[in-house]
């Protein structure tokens, strides 16, 4: 038998049922992701399997680090087929870590190859993979399609413009691709060289001058019209922990025009103006009907001489380990009392948080839709076996599964949409073993419901999109 059978993770006869007959039929919504819109609209083809799997995937750069591969490897200037011999003689060091899995996985759903990926099968994967990517159905649109993807959300900088979504909303593909509205550079007063670029940009893309604060959010709304206009529905944020400081429409603007005039903001400062920033993008998706997510617990960078030698997003960053739930609390009681509280996805970090977020999602939940504050499904170092039904637990047993919203990729590459079939198996896998040990009904047809609901209906219903 392959490692990667029919019943990969399935553990009972409930378990199988449950997977085959109601979770692997359903289409994907997958609303959060870092995809290129670029790659979408240019249907980019992959030259080779570096350039589909391994270009900028930092989780695979950390095993390989941690396994003695030199970083000419990993992001250095050593040649595709060498690093991916790199990436494939480490793969045998990962038994253990969801790696493994997702490697596994990944080759077999895309290119059909069974082998165990080691130095000595390297070359057979490289090739098989090389002429399977011939194919159409593994270009980024065929890929769309071949993984039955109703929508994809990519995160996208309210500053840069949108011409690569209308260009792909022209093309009339199937899949339905909308941005997300993550406006994260505007928190970062404290550092003017760069938040005055962005600023100047923001301007640029939004057709206006941006000289006090007052215009800023003029800007802000501009382009938070023109994501609706073209079909986007979520906006993001990513933090390491949420803001919450009082902070008055003088003093933001006091702040503003003190960075805005090269001098940086205090660390007091650039709290009490982040905190009105998130205030007011709340107001923003309320007043539209999105739903805003919160990403909150990295503890990113922190490694200096990474940082300085290869930038950010290069795999240098980890759990946190900050005070989560009262500014989570406080922000989200701001909004509701001024009647501005819009549907949430909430992501936490770190498991330590699991049962606080998951019980502070019910202080907000108002009856008008349901599981309106969602506590968000296993993130980054959290999306593997364990910690997604880690999740599903604290989630279960403090909340509604039953309104869960289900799966995304989180992912900047097109080779990651077997992370919804891990998810759905995992998913199964857990009811099933609870079925038959009697801990919940056999009553396949409720139950098989629900994996349905979590698996595709609620993200439907909950998102608001045109699909």
């Amino acid at each position: 038998m392959s490692f990667i059978h029919d019943n990969f993770l399935l553990e009972t006869k409930t378990a199988e049922r449950l997977y085959h007959t109601y979770a692997a039929p359903q289409p994907i919504i997958d609303y959060h992701c870092h995809l290129p819109p670029k790659d979408v609209a240019a249907d980019r083809r992959f030259a080779n399997l570096f350039e589909i799997w391994l270009e900028g995937d930092h989780y695979k750069w950390r095993a390989m680090r941690a396994s003695g591969v030199p970083e000419r490897f990993c992001t250095g200037d050593a040649s595709p087929q060498e690093k991916f011999q790199a990436w494939a003689k480490t793969v045998p060091q990962t038994l253990r870590n969801p790696l493994y899995h997702w490697t596994h996985l990944e080759l077999k759903r895309y290119f059909g190859i069974d082998q165990l990926l080691d130095e000595k099968t390297a070359d057979s994967v490289w090739d098989r993979a090389n002429e399977a990517l011939q194919s159409p159905q593994l270009s980024a649109k065929g890929i769309l399609g071949k993984f039955c993807v109703r929508a994809v959300c990519t995160t996208d900088d309210p500053a840069d413009p949108l011409a690569y979504h209308e260009q792909i909303a022209a093309s009339g593909l199937p899949t339905k691709i909308y941005p997300t509205f993550r406006a994260d550079r505007v928190m970062d007063p404290h550092q003017p060289d760069v938040f005055n670029a962005w600023i100047d940009k923001l301007g640029q893309t939004a057709d206006m001058h941006i000289a006090r604060l007052d215009d800023l959010l003029d800007a802000f709304r501009r382009r938070h019209q023109a994501f609706h206009d073209i079909g986007g529905r979520l906006s993001d944020h990513g933090l390491d922990q949420c803001y919450a400081s009082d902070c008055t429409d003088a003093e933001a603007k006091v702040i503003f025009a003190k960075a805005r005039g090269g001098q940086p903001a205090t660390a007091s400062e650039r709290e009490a103006f982040a905190s009105y920033m998130m205030v007011f993008f709340g107001h923003l998706d309320a007043e539209k009907g999105w739903t805003k997510q919160l990403h909150l617990g990295a503890r990113r960078n922190a490694s200096t001489r990474a940082l300085q030698s290869l930038g950010r997003d290069t795999g240098y960053d980890s759990i946190g380990d900050l005070p989560q739930t009262d500014a989570l609390g406080r922000y989200l009681d701001r909004l509701e009392q001024a009647h501005a509280l819009p549907k949430m996805v909430i992501y936490n970090l770190n498991p330590a948080d699991n049962y606080a977020f998951a019980t502070m999602i019910g202080n907000f939940q108002d009856g008008a839709v349901a599981g309106k504050i969602q506590f968000g499904s296993g993130w980054w170092f959290l999306d593997q076996k364990e910690a997604m039904e880690w999740q599903l637990n604290a989630l279960s047993n403090n909340a509604l599964l039953s309104h869960f919203v289900g799966m995304l990729t989180d992912s900047r590459s097109f080779m990651s949409y077997p992370r919804h079939e891990y998810f759905r198996r995992v998913l199964c896998n857990l009811l099933g073993r609870e079925m038959e040990a009697g801990q919940l009904p056999d009553a396949e047809a409720m139950i098989g419901g629900m994996v349905e609901r979590i698996c595709y209906r609620n993200a439907e219903t909950f998102f608001g999109l045109a699909l």
